[in-house]
């Protein structure tokens, strides 16, 4: 892959899908195993999978390469913000561009700044605790307690909404998203696209709801 290419803006592009998938992989493992709170015995089955991502080499080699993928998504959409601005007609507010486009196509930029702030404020809560600051001591079964971090976290009302808004910016930035990564790649075909199609509003739907339903229930005792 040539450097011209890269700096192009369809090189840009193909990068963005590229590293949008592997973050869209991302979201499936990261919500495999918050969900097993959903066993609702006092976090012990949580800790187990969080104990296993914390302290498995090849998982901790992936959060660099997750961190660094997301570094990349986040300059290459400034990048591509910035050139469209400046390539962008005078005359450009006139058009009408809901004629051609959903709202939330032409609003990646928002949404995506949106998720970054939510992000840095996930980190904080969870990830900066769990590698560095330490946890509140362990579970019955001596694994590190961090699902005793998310009974804190979670107390707190204005962390539920903030946490219940951020998956809805991300349910719409994963609608145009998921797609939009398969047509950039190149993988376009009149049987194919279709189900890409469906299965991309599906997971934009059902992944941000998972992530949303669990602070809700843990604030409301329905998890405990």
């Amino acid at each position: 892959m040539s450097q011209g290419f890269l700096k192009s803006s369809i090189g840009k592009k193909f990068v963005m899908g590229l590293t949008g998938l592997f973050l869209i992989t991302f979201l499936v493992v990261h919500c495999f195993i918050n969900c097993l709170i959903f066993f609702n015995d006092g976090g012990l089955t949580f800790n187990i999978g969080a104990d296993f991502m914390a302290h498995n080499w090849l998982i901790r080699a992936g959060e660099l390469v997750l961190f660094f993928g997301l570094i990349v998504h986040i300059i290459q959409a400034l990048l591509l913000t910035l050139e469209n601005k400046k390539a962008r007609p005078v005359g450009y507010a006139k058009i009408d561009g809901a004629a051609n486009s959903s709202w939330y196509s032409r609003s990646m930029g928002l949404l995506g700044t949106l998720l970054l702030i939510f992000l840095i404020i996930h980190l904080v809560h969870f990830w900066v605790k769990s590698r560095f600051t330490g946890l509140p001591g362990e579970d019955a079964n001596g694994n590190e307690n961090l699902y005793a971090v998310m009974q804190e976290t979670f107390k707190m009302a204005w962390v539920v909404v903030l946490y219940a808004l951020s998956m809805i910016s991300l349910s719409y930035h994963l609608l145009h998203g998921f797609q939009s990564a398969f047509q950039t790649l190149g993988l376009n075909h009149k049987v194919y696209t279709p189900i890409i199609k469906k299965v991309g509003i599906a997971f934009s739907i059902l992944i941000p709801f998972i992530f949303a339903l669990m602070p809700i229930l843990m604030f409301l005792g329905v998890i405990k």
